[in-house]
């Protein structure tokens, strides 16, 4: 064993570019940077979206809609759910507390009751909407 046969040890490099390590590296001088301009200067960040001057596409495209900022979501429950859960865990009343421990709404939804199904079992049922046909199934 001499010098010319020393190599590192396995595993003890790492196989990466080293830029702005002289000219002789063959990544010296601009540094992979490219000729003047913002993108060769440090601190330079391009933002989301830039396409190099071309007018980018979310300032191309049109907007539209409209976005009510008073509208009020509901979580629908339908009356099928209801009859499944009664037949299932033999619930006859339900509010809010049975729908988030059944894991059909979160504690801050609004509860709909819908229409759709039909009802069997004489249920008591509290929530915060009801839909016409809904409110006529539970009253019948």
């Amino acid at each position: 064993m001499d010098l010319s046969n020393l190599k590192p040890a396995n595993k003890s490099t790492k196989n990466r570019k080293r830029i702005a390590r002289g000219t002789g590296s063959g990544r010296g001088g601009t540094s992979t940077r490219g000729h003047k301009g913002a993108a060769s200067r440090s601190g330079y960040s391009r933002k989301i979206g830039f396409e190099g001057g071309q007018m980018p596409l979310q300032r191309r495209l049109p907007k539209f809609g409209f976005t009510n900022i008073n509208r009020v979501e509901f979580a629908g429950i339908n009356l099928d759910t209801l009859q499944r859960i009664a037949d299932e865990h033999g619930i006859s009343t339900f509010d809010q507390q049975v729908f988030i421990d059944r894991g059909l709404v979160s504690k801050n939804d609004l509860i709909k009751i819908l229409g759709r199904g039909e009802l069997s079992a004489k249920l008591n049922v509290t929530a915060h909407a009801f839909s016409a046909t809904a409110a006529a199934a539970i009253e019948k």
